[in-house]
This record gives structure tokens, C-alpha cells and sequence, in this order.
């Protein structure tokens, strides 16, 4: 019989480092620039903060649970089978019904160098081990990945295109990944800024998930869409896996807002191209202002850009971090990432953007 002074997490859980986000404060600065988390500036569409607020008259009322208005709209846009598709409170509960349905103890999931933390969070939580891959150049290694399997994988998380870096990888190559996989492994296909991506080579994930059994697809409408506040995220996947995680997850893991509200949006895909091309024209000049100032701005195909400092005394990611915190411009830092002298920027308003160049060429001695 086991005794203690006090419950106690099963082992390996107090193992697991949590998610730290970026900062949303610059202390004593009178007006704050957010580029920390990816946030778009346009917010979301006139049409869902309508549906939005129209949903706030039925408050006392449960959700449908099947979020079945959200599933048909993402389904009328992207041609799928409704029945192929979950919503969730984010990604971010997707990902963890994946970890909690398909690992367990001795299974392992791989995740590479660079990517988003929360599947280290997730692969660990549900008590199995995260196998770290090496990247190239803040690019995935497909090679690499092939080359981690064992007989013990059972999942594997790519980031396309990746956080914090801002790369993707080309279809041809996340094909050949799938195709080097062991039927049983799950190849996970998180496209949370697939919208913002203009390659010809480049796929979400739709067409590898509805011509294999062992491929899913995530995205979010934190991003593009605006929605954020409002954590709605979906998949696309075979019937076996969506007919698994809908056997465990809540009841009612969506609220009737933001089941209404990413309906709206979804239908709005006007709003959806405004976004595209004001990002597209601000990701072009704030890259090319940046490494104008000798500042090596890994290439990105998002709504952000990863920002490398020199290792010099005085000119370091840290120092420019204050610097600009100090000015009201809050950046990502990136060093849990394994980039410590890296920032992060998101591609803010047309203020924020000439601020932070403006701010970095006098931090740079310009």
C-alpha cells in the first residue's frame, strides 16, 4: 500500500517544462506593439464578430457538440466529407487528443529541433517519449525523420510550414515522408499558417490525408482568421482516426460563439485574401529592411519572420529585446526554440512594422 502527504502526478508529468507564451507588457511604456504571437493585424471578419455577437442572445443554452455550422463551412470551402472532420477547443486539443488516443507508455513521437513545443508537451503527458530530430538550416530533415523510427514510433508532428522559423516543406518531400512510414505511424500535418503560403510546391495536407489512412491533417483560425481569442481549431483525417478522438473528447469542447463566429469566417474567404496580400506585400519589405541593417532574417513563407542577431556584446537577441521592449515593440523570444540569439517578429500594422525597423536600425548603430 502506497502512501504520501499529498496527491502526486503520475511519474514523469512534473518532467515536463510548460509552455511558456510570448509577453504582451513593455512596464512604464505609454502605448504597446504585440508581435509576439503570430497575431494577424486585421483582426477577424466584420461577418464573424456579427455571428459572434448574435450567438451571446442564446447564452444559456449548451453548444451543438457536433459544431456541425463550422464543420459544413469548412467543408463547403475546402470540398471534404464532413464526417472527416473534428473541431476543437484549438489545435492544441487536437494535437492532444492525438497524443492522449494513439501513445502510451514505451511508444515514442517525433518532433524536430525547431518545432512548436506543444507536442513535446503532449507526447510526454501521455506518458511517452519525444524523440528530438535535427533540422538543417531551420529546415525539417525528411532523411533525418526516415532515419529516427523504430519499432516503437507511433506518431510523428511536422510543422508546414514551421514555427518559429517560418519554413516549409515542399510536397515532394512530405510525400516521400509519408511514403517512408510504417502504416501504423501517424504522420500529423499541422498547416496553422497554411493560408499564408504562396509556393507552387507547397500543400497543406489535404490531398496525402484523403489518399492514405495514416496521415491528419490540423489547422486553426488563430491566425489568418482572427479569431484567437476564441480557440477553434479543426482536422481533417481518415474516419478510423476522427471516429477515435471523437469517442474521447468533451462533449461539448466548443462554445456556440465560436462555433458561429469560424462558421462566418470560414464563408468569408474576401476577408481571407486581404489578409494574404497585405501580408505578402509586408513580409517582402520588412525582410528586406531587416537584412538591409546586417540582420540575418531566416526566409519565411508565414506571417512572421525569425530575426538572428550578432554574437556581439551589446547587439545580442537579449539586448535587442530590451531595447525594444523599452520602446513599446514586444518581440518573441525564442531561445526555448533553441534559438537563443534569435527574435521572432509577427508581421504587425504598418505602424508597428516601420516602428520595429526604425527601432532595430538604431539598435544596430544605422
Amino acid at each position: 500500500m502506497t502512501t504520501a502527504n499529498a496527491p502526486a502526478p503520475r511519474p514523469g508529468i512534473l518532467d515536463i517544462a510548460a509552455y511558456v507564451p510570448g509577453k504582451e507588457h513593455a512596464p512604464g511604456v505609454a502605448k504597446v506593439y504585440k508581435l509576439s504571437s503570430n497575431e494577424t493585424p486585421l483582426g477577424a471578419s466584420p461577418s464573424a464578430i456579427e455571428a459572434f455577437q448574435k450567438a451571446a442572445a442564446s447564452l444559456e443554452r449548451y453548444p451543438d457538440g457536433q459544431a456541425t455550422e463550422l464543420r459544413e463551412a469548412i467543408a463547403a470551402t475546402y470540398g471534404l466529407n464532413t464526417a472527416n472532420l473534428i473541431c476543437g477547443n484549438g489545435s492544441d486539443e487536437l494535437l492532444g487528443l492525438l497524443c492522449h488516443v494513439y501513445l502510451g507508455t514505451g511508444d515514442e513521437g517525433i518532433i524536430t529541433e525547431h518545432g512548436f513545443l506543444v507536442y513535446k508537451i503532449q507526447i510526454q503527458a501521455a506518458g511517452a517519449t519525444a524523440v528530438v530530430v535535427k533540422e538543417k538550416d531551420c529546415r525539417v530533415d525528411v532523411d533525418a525523420i526516415l532515419a529516427a523510427v523504430t519499432e516503437k514510433t507511433r506518431i510523428v508532428f511536422l510543422a508546414n510550414p514551421a514555427n518559429p522559423t517560418g519554413t516549409y516543406v515542399p510536397v515532394e518531400d512530405v510525400r516521400r515522408l509519408q511514403a517512408g512510414l510504417p502504416k501504423h505511424v501517424i504522420l500529423v500535418l499541422d498547416a496553422a499558417y497554411a493560408e499564408y503560403v504562396r509556393r507552387n510546391d507547397y500543400e497543406a495536407g489535404v490531398e496525402l490525408v484523403s489518399s492514405n489512412q495514416n496521415v491528419v491533417m490540423t489547422r486553426t483560425f488563430s491566425k489568418i482568421y482572427g479569431l484567437a481569442a476564441l480557440r477553434i481549431g479543426w482536422m481533417y483525417g481518415p474516419l478510423a482516426v476522427i471516429d477515435a478522438l471523437n469517442r474521447v473528447r468533451g462533449p461539448f469542447n466548443m462554445n456556440s460563439p465560436a462555433i458561429a463566429a469560424g462558421a462566418a469566417a470560414m464563408r468569408d474567404q474576401a476577408f481571407v485574401a486581404t489578409a494574404i496580400e497585405y501580408n505578402n506585400e509586408w513580409l517582402g519589405r520588412v525582410t528586406g529592411a531587416l537584412s538591409s541593417l546586417d540582420l540575418r532574417v531566416t526566409p519565411s513563407v508565414t506571417n512572421f519572420v525569425l530575426i538572428h542577431f550578432p554574437d556581439i556584446d551589446g547587439k545580442r537577441a537579449s539586448d535587442a529585446d530590451d531595447f525594444l521592449t523599452s520602446r513599446g515593440y514586444i518581440l518573441r523570444a525564442v531561445r526555448g526554440y533553441g534559438f537563443p540569439n534569435a527574435l521572432r517578429m509577427t508581421i504587425g500594422s504598418e505602424e508597428a512594422n516601420e516602428g520595429v525597423i526604425a527601432a532595430l536600425a538604431e539598435f544596430m548603430g544605422r
